[in-house]
């Protein structure tokens, strides 16, 4: 047995022990050690390097470490065995990803235009914000030798006349609690119930002089960050909002890798408890203590993500949607409660799952479908989710069509060298000199604060300005020289966008040919995809009234530059509009109301979902956009003559 020892660049150790011949990659994971691992450890991304400061591993040479760097220490976890007690240093890149929890500030307008907004134009077409969860406040006679009626009787009887149902429920939780709450409010009590027209389920109790708030929990799980919100459910006051990496993303950072790791002894467990236990449960602590909510006061909770998400989360075998003929177990459920999964709000709590409409496009594209508001105009919009899977849907009020294509992570910073979420340090967006070649960027976070990578925003930016001024030719390869682009040994070109002195981490932020590359193959398949659903109803861009862009990518993406390298299509800027992550808005809209969470179902219930890799010309128009901007230049006449 040998100590391994992970030291991070803030001076903070964890120790782990390890047999002889363990990967250092698992033995990190085990030890909760967050380090990058897009590929899930097959060595492909090169992203999980660490830097020995003492002992040996026993580690295979690859080509993303040069001569110089192996010299010096740097090894990738995923290609070194343990063989002697060992101290490594994970550098900040490599846990970026896995960025602290950030709990919004509320007093800024920003965080909260969006869910207005989203709100306001749901109302205008006539949906009504109300819900099942009610406050009722009750006055009982209390017991004597004459009255001898038990606590749940007598409680039962005042909320049935009050209501007039027959069916109430009083679980186990309630029943519990309610001898002392009668006795010490003197019988004068404020319960939290759920109407129906046929029961009511009680959810808790109180002294009717307590101040009494319903609290609902909106989530929206992504493949790489999970972002969320704490509401009133009596008013839809958003009183709580956070974002964190979603812990997943150390078993792989797409679908595919973390559905075969649930293939592996207890691998739906540990993807379940990566994202309930890490993530989800730390958030709502987090959010409840920044308002002074207790936890058990969220009575109901709302779930957007991907199909595959949603059965991670519900710990439910996933690997039938990587197979042919890619079915999931469910598209939608409503018979899942808090204590079935391990969420940490009341037990009792009901979660509710936008519903899925296919085996890769899921609740998040359904509930972004309702935001964008698409299904109630009649001219033809296009709605684009940028995430690890590039999600689209086309139409307008008569029909809608959906499909999703595999952008991969590159839009949330995966399989990019010095990638990252958009989250402190990150630079979310950039222009270069044409004549000097020198960047101006801008940095998430406070004022001073060091970029450390680039976000999904930024890299656009960056590839856009390298193309635009001549500094990569269309297939991405560079083709000027000055002293911010190198060439390493095998004559592969980079660009440094901060060198190491004044970068945040402990190399300089460049991006490379394989990163362009990589991005190349993202952005080809965002927009070989939305060619191909166009031509299957014999339209073309021309005929797009508007598009809407989803994605927590940034703080919003330059569309000009999006367009300028080929993944939007060539059409004037003032049709591309940003509304932010609406997931997370669309979440919160089926969490306060009822109506739009059946407006939601029907969505996706009319929804016609178009599987790409059954269509014969979709390669061929992936093959044609993997170019800046594309093959065919006539597509983008805008951009030529810019």
């Amino acid at each position: 047995m040998f100590k391994v020892t992970f030291a991070f660049e803030d001076g903070s150790k964890v120790e782990a022990f390890a047999n002889a011949g363990d990967n250092l990659l698992e033995v990190a994971r085990g030890a909760n050690v967050a380090i990058d691992a897009p590929c899930s450890g097959n060595g492909a991304c090169g992203k999980c390097r660490v830097q020995l400061k003492g002992g040996e591993v026993d580690s295979k040479k690859t080509l993303h470490i040069s001569d110089e760097e192996f010299e010096k220490g740097w090894r990738l976890a995923c290609m070194s065995k343990i063989s002697a007690d060992v101290e490594v240093l994970v550098p900040d890149i490599a846990s970026a990803y896995k960025s602290r929890m950030k709990v919004a500030d509320l007093s800024s307008k920003e965080e909260i235009a969006i869910f207005e907004k989203a709100k306001s134009q749901i109302e205008e077409t006539g949906i009504q914000f109300r819900n099942s969860l009610e406050v009722v406040e009750l006055q009982m006679a209390e017991p004597s030798l004459d009255d001898t009626m038990p606590d749940v009787e007598r409680l039962t009887r005042a909320l049935r006349k009050f209501m007039n149902l027959n069916r109430i429920r009083v679980p186990y939780a309630v029943l519990r609690k309610l001898p002392d709450v009668l006795r010490a409010s003197k019988f004068s009590v404020k319960c939290v119930v759920r109407v129906t027209p046929n029961d009511m389920f009680v959810y808790d109790i109180f002294d009717s002089k307590e101040d009494v708030i319903m609290g609902g929990l909106a989530v929206d799980i992504g493949t790489t960050t999970v972002s969320a919100v704490i509401i009133n459910m009596a008013t839809g006051e958003i009183l709580a909002k956070s974002s964190s990496g979603n812990g997943q993303i150390r078993y792989g950072a797409d679908v595919i890798n973390r559905i075969i790791e649930t293939t592996k002894p207890g691998g739906i467990k540990k993807l379940q408890d990566a994202v309930i236990k890490e993530t989800i449960n730390p958030m709502i602590h987090e959010m409840c203590r920044s308002i002074h909510l207790p936890e058990n006061q969220i009575y109901r909770m709302c779930v957007a993500s991907n199909t595959t998400m949603n059965h991670l989360f519900a710990g439910i075998n996933a690997d039938y949607l990587r197979t042919e003929p890619y079915i999931p177990a469910f598209f939608k459920t409503n018979s899942m409660f808090a204590s079935d999964v391990g969420i940490e709000i009341n037990k009792d709590a009901h979660i509710i799952m936008a519903p899925n409409i296919g085996s890769y496009v899921g609740g998040d594209i359904t509930a972004g479908a309702l935001v964008s508001m698409i299904w109630n105009r009649p001219e033809f919009s296009l709605f684009i989710d940028l995430g690890t899977n590039g999600e689209l849907v086309f139409g307008n009020s008569d029909f809608m069509m959906s499909c999703a294509c595999s952008a991969g992570p590159a839009f949330e910073g995966g399989d990019i060298s010095c990638g990252m979420r958009a989250t402190d340090g990150a630079i979310e967006a950039c222009t270069i000199d044409k004549e000097t070649m020198e960047p101006t960027y801008k940095i998430v976070g406070e004022p001073g604060t060091k970029p450390v990578g680039l976000c999904g925003s930024g890299i656009i930016d960056v590839i856009s300005e390298l193309y635009m001024t001549g500094i990569i030719n269309p297939k991405g390869k560079f083709v000027r020289e000055g002293k911010r682009i190198r060439h390493d040994h095998y004559g592969m070109g980079s660009y440094v966008i901060a060198f190491e002195e004044e970068a945040g981490s402990s190399k300089d932020v460049e991006i490379t040919e394989v990163d362009i590359d990589n991005f190349i193959r993202a952005k080809g398949a965002i927009f070989s995809a939305i060619r191909t659903m166009l031509s299957s109803l014999d339209f073309d861009v021309s005929m797009i009234d508007d598009v809407y862009v989803a994605g927590g990518i940034g703080s919003g993406i330059n569309m000009q530059n999006a367009v300028n390298i080929g993944m939007f299509p060539d059409v004037p800027l003032e049709k591309f509009h940003y509304i932010g992550n609406s997931s997370l808005t669309g979440a919160y809209l089926m969490l306060y109301s009822t109506e739009a969470e059946k407006k939601t179902y029907d969505l996706a219930a009319n929804m016609t979902y178009m599987e790409l890799s059954t269509v014969p010309t979709y390669m061929d128009e992936f093959v044609g956009a993997c170019f800046i901007p594309h093959t065919d230049a006539s597509m983008f006449p805008n951009v030529h003559q810019r």
